[in-house]
């Protein structure tokens, strides 16, 4: 009951306070105002003393005791341990890991991008602008399968790839150029011609090169103290220039061999035999003369379908005599 005395009190001194102004007028009449209501606390509290001296005062005791005392204690003892324990494991981490302000273990950071060190496995797709090694160290791209470069369009369609696996390497795109160090064009491929841009182009197979179709070409020469040979084994061969063919031994002979006819044909020209010696060899003999004696000169006759055969030579011409030969 006093105390509730007392909170009454309390709260209505604390709405006067608020709602008061400063005129002179309502100061004097909170005053009279706050005089009777203590009169009259007064009045609906006259037992206030007998209360204080009959009660025995109350002691109350602020704290946790106990067994909540106990388990907060074992909470915090706990708290503490799992934050030494993180605190550990994370300074060990940072000293496995090799964390540095520059980066972690073999990776660093550096103001033109990521720098690795070492041997580096990637398990995703990598994706870059630029993969180069150290100065003065190689780069070795490594794979247990293939490895595969994609060049994409601006429509992430497929335009250029190379993949190099076990199989062999494949290349896929419009062109292909291999030029070399100063910039000259070695080799060429797109899907009209293939250019070679060497000095020599050489051929190391034993069975030399094989075209299915033609060959243009200004010059074709072997190796030096080397043979070369023009070969078609099932079908013919055939050389052909607007303005002329030119074949020369200059150390050497020329030989030309066929199983069957050799034919020399100019159609507006004519067929020069230039040596110091020209042999006939194996032409067929006119029958001599049986009043003639024999001889070892002979003439050369010739048919009217140009087949030549031998005659013996006499006083005048004999290739009437064999003229059987023609037939």
């Amino acid at each position: 009951m006093y105390y509730n005395c007392i909170l009454n009190v309390f709260f209505f001194l604390e709405s006067l306070i608020s709602k008061s102004s400063s005129k002179a007028s309502d100061i004097i009449f909170n005053q009279h105002f706050i005089y009777v209501f203590l009169q009259m606390t007064q009045e609906q509290c006259p037992h206030r003393n007998n209360v204080q001296s009959t009660e025995k005062p109350q002691v109350y005791k602020v704290g946790i005791y106990g067994w909540r005392k106990r388990c907060l204690y074992f909470f915090v003892l706990l708290l503490m341990i799992l934050i030494v324990v993180n605190l550990a494991l994370t300074i060990w981490i940072l000293k496995v890991m090799n964390f540095t302000i520059d980066g972690m273990g073999h990776l660093r950071i550096t103001e033109k991008g990521l720098k690795l060190e070492g041997d580096s496995e990637f398990l995703q797709p990598l994706y870059a602008k630029e993969i180069q090694s150290r100065p003065g160290s190689p780069l070795f791209l490594q794979s247990s399968k293939n490895v595969s470069v994609n060049i994409l369009n601006e429509k992430k369609q497929l335009v250029s790839q190379l993949i190099a696996g076990s199989h062999g390497v494949h290349a896929r795109g419009k062109m292909l150029e291999v030029k070399s160090s100063a910039g000259k064009l070695l080799f060429s491929a797109d899907d009209h011609e293939v250019v070679v841009g060497a000095e020599r182009l050489r051929v190391m197979g034993a069975e030399g090169a094989v075209f299915s179709n033609s060959v243009e070409t200004p010059h074709v020469r072997a190796e030096p103290f080397k043979e070369l040979r023009l070969e078609s084994p099932t079908r013919s061969l055939y050389m052909e220039a607007p303005k002329g063919v030119k074949i020369e031994a200059d150390a050497g002979d020329f030989q030309a061999t066929c199983r069957s006819d050799l034919r020399l044909e100019s159609k507006d020209g004519e067929i020069s035999l230039d040596a110091r010696k020209i042999k006939l060899l194996r032409l067929p003999e006119g029958k001599a003369s049986p009043s003639g004696t024999r001889q070892t000169v002979f003439e050369v006759c010739v048919c009217p379908n140009g087949k030549l055969f031998l005659s013996q030579a006499g006083t005048g011409s004999t290739c009437q005599i064999s003229s059987n030969l023609c037939l």
